[in-house]
């Protein structure tokens, strides 16, 4: 094989695999975009209180934590940043939703691209959630216990 077929197929590889990856991710934003405008996201959020006390963070935490976990991290940091300006969000409030979101932002774009190129969906979906929750879960416990001995 030469160099220029070598490059040919390459490419059209490449570009199968970005249009493999837009038929999942633009429906996906347009469908995000749509719930975000019409408030529900933020009825959602209000259902999740339960997180916060899991969590033992604010419930106005709650809400960053899902645009994160649902859009991925950019949203997520323009409402985390948001929060913050208005003083919503305590400092541990953050922390817990910065390392909720390094195992779980974006949890549909994400896994949705991972099944795209041969993963299996429940049980990416799954892992992910799970290692968010116990990790955030242990942090919080250890963030609180910190806070007590200084």
């Amino acid at each position: 094989m030469d160099f220029s077929s070598y490059l040919k197929e390459s490419t059209i590889g490449s570009i199968d695999s970005v249009l493999s990856m837009a038929k999942i991710i633009i429906p996906l934003m347009i469908v995000m975009e749509i719930l975000k405008d019409a408030k529900i996201l933020e009825k959602i959020s209000k259902k999740l209180k339960p997180i916060a006390k899991l969590f033992d963070i604010s419930n106005e935490s709650v809400f960053p934590l899902m645009i994160g976990m649902v859009f991925g991290l950019i949203y997520g940091a323009g409402i985390i940043i948001e929060s913050i300006e208005e003083e919503n969000l305590k400092k541990k409030d953050l922390y817990i939703i910065i390392i909720f979101l390094v195992a779980c932002h974006a949890i549909f774009e994400d896994t949705f691209i991972f099944v795209a190129v041969g993963a299996n969906l429940w049980l990416l979906f799954f892992a992910r959630l799970t290692v968010a929750l116990v990790v955030a879960y242990f942090a919080s416990k250890v963030i609180d216990r910190v806070k007590r001995f200084n």
